[in-house]
């Protein structure tokens, strides 16, 4: 990896999570359901992703898309639901509960690489998956209290949902580094997921004054942030790019705290803080370590 390639990824991935920070923000903001949210959120930004991936390779996409194997229907499927339980977690539960839960997504991606692609798992991620666990189990004891600033079970349940499904979509995404982008898969995953809300919604208007923060929300936030993080990691070593996202799981809650005052409880809090904590101290040590076989291997 060349530091050019280095300095690209860590722009590109950095500009993805500034990004869809403020996502949870506009789900509180707009006045709907989650079915209908989760209708136009998926609609306007897999139509875009697809639209503008068939407008560069024409034929050659559209064919690609048409052929798509178990790896981009699996993409496809991984995130339409996580969308869907993303959007329901986001309008049943603390914010700052939702995107606490929802960044331990590497925990599961590391389980993934353990039991189904059979990858070597070392102790420093076992106890990081451990530490996690905990803090999860604290903010659903504050969920399951009840009163006062706490969330609800069902909406910290849809959150370890996504987190398993954005787990899925990047563990797959990982083996489409050589044959192709995952990005217009999550195109069609979004778009899928987007029609499904429609037929179950009881409805899909928005009030007048909200479809500004909608149409931010499905046409620019969802798909230049996902078009971003599918990009970015190819050129950033694990380590880094763990690190880089759990900036969205800080920047989030403050966002909704400043902005219409949903402050996070104490439970919350407290398992945030050891879901962060231990991932971010596990990512540093990797990186750590990942830098210094990089410097060997140049001396050598």
């Amino acid at each position: 990896m060349t530091s050019s390639d280095y300095a690209k990824g860590l722009a590109i991935t950095l500009a993805g999570v500034i990004v869809i920070s403020p996502d949870t923000l506009l789900i509180r903001l707009i006045d709907a359901g989650a079915w209908t949210q989760t209708f136009w959120r998926g609609t306007l930004s897999g139509a875009l992703i697809l639209g503008v991936y068939l407008a560069l390779t024409g034929a050659r996409g559209l064919r690609s898309l048409l052929r798509a194997g178990p790896t981009g229907l699996g993409i496809a499927v991984a995130y339409g639901i996580g969308n869907i339980a993303f959007v329901y977690s986001a309008t049943n539960t603390l914010v700052a509960n939702t995107l606490f839960i929802l960044s331990t997504s590497p925990v599961f991606a590391a389980l993934i690489a353990r039991f189904v692609l059979g990858e070597t798992v070392g102790r420093r991620t076992w106890i990081t998956i451990a530490a996690t666990l905990v803090g999860i189990a604290v903010i659903a004891a504050g969920s399951a209290k009840g009163g006062g600033a706490t969330g609800s079970l069902a909406g910290d349940a849809a959150a370890l949902v996504a987190a398993v499904c954005l787990a899925v979509v990047f563990s797959l995404a990982r083996a489409t580094r050589s044959s192709g982008s995952a990005v217009p898969f999550t195109g069609l995953g979004a778009l899928a997921a987007g029609l499904f809300a429609g037929l179950v919604a009881p409805g899909v208007a928005v009030p007048a004054p909200d479809r500004i923060w909608m149409a931010a929300m499905g046409l620019f936030v969802v798909p230049v942030a996902f078009a971003c993080l599918a990009t970015g990691p190819r050129y950033l070593p694990a380590a880094d790019v763990s690190l880089i996202m759990l900036l969205e799981a800080i920047l989030g809650p403050l966002l909704v705290w400043a902005i219409v005052d949903e402050a996070p409880g104490p439970w919350t809090l407290a398992g945030g803080a050891m879901v962060l904590g231990a991932l971010a101290i596990s990512n540093w040590i990797g990186l750590r370590r990942s830098r210094r076989l990089r410097a060997a291997r140049s001396a050598g």
